[in-house]
């Protein structure tokens, strides 16, 4: 394995951390030093110049309307996060990040911004908040339950350029064709908090073997998280 560190953007964490989010980046870094890689963790907030177009993995949580809007704002400027995409980096969104990171999204006011266009997805309000536990069963390969809670009042379609991440097994997800999420090339989205990386470890291992180029040895399974699962998926049926 290489000396450098894997670098892992936590993308203005000032706008888009409402729900603890920055977990996420915790637990990427973990898994790599337990597998005796270095991690380094860049905070970026929305007070900095740009964002770098250097790093390894990009991590966007959940935030408001009017929060999303300014990431938006901050992250065309200069086009570093497509850059970095193009480079072959590895793009983390979740809820207002997954809007964010969308084709577009229309705020509560009935007003519809850009999004970055990073992925085919859009979103517009739903008619009531998806507040609440979310199983899905994913099609990507290794990934199969996925689990956490969601807490969103948009409702995202999947366009062709992508494919969800997931089909809903219990709650709302996208809220369009039992979708939640969406995946294309390395830049995955989900409605899925809790954090979305602890609670589903293999997610988080697909993600870090996208950025160190290799595939990784197994860790060790926690016992809690290992019931926790079992139990979610026997709620989700």
């Amino acid at each position: 394995m290489e000396d450098s560190a894997i670098r892992i953007a936590l993308v203005v964490p000032d706008l888009l951390g409402t729900y603890g989010d920055r977990g996420n980046a915790l637990v990427l870094a973990q898994r790599l030093r337990w597998r005796g890689y270095r991690a380094e963790i860049v905070t970026v907030l929305s007070s900095a110049e740009t964002l770098p177009d250097s790093c390894d993995i990009y991590l966007l949580g959940g935030g408001e309307d009017v929060a999303q809007q300014a990431a938006v704002n901050f992250l065309a400027r200069g086009d570093a996060l497509r850059r970095a995409v193009d480079a072959g980096a590895v793009v983390f969104g979740v809820c207002g990040g997954l809007q964010v990171l969308g084709t577009s999204f229309t705020t509560g006011d009935g007003a519809t911004h850009h999004g970055l266009g990073l992925i085919d997805i859009s979103t517009e309000p739903g008619p009531n908040r998806a507040i609440g536990e979310l199983s899905t069963r994913s099609e990507k390969d290794g990934l199969g339950l996925l689990t956490g809670f969601e807490n969103h009042l948009g409702r995202s379609t999947v366009g062709p350029a992508a494919r969800p991440l997931g089909r809903v097994l219990h709650g709302i997800g996208n809220g369009s064709e039992d979708t939640e999420g969406a995946l294309s090339g390395r830049v995955v989205c989900t409605y899925l908090h809790g954090p979305a990386l602890a609670r589903n470890p293999a997610l988080a291992d697909t993600m870090l073997s996208w950025a160190v180029g290799e595939s990784l040895p197994e860790l060790a399974p926690f016992p809690e998280l290992t019931e926790l699962r079992t139990e979610r998926a026997r709620a989700a049926g």
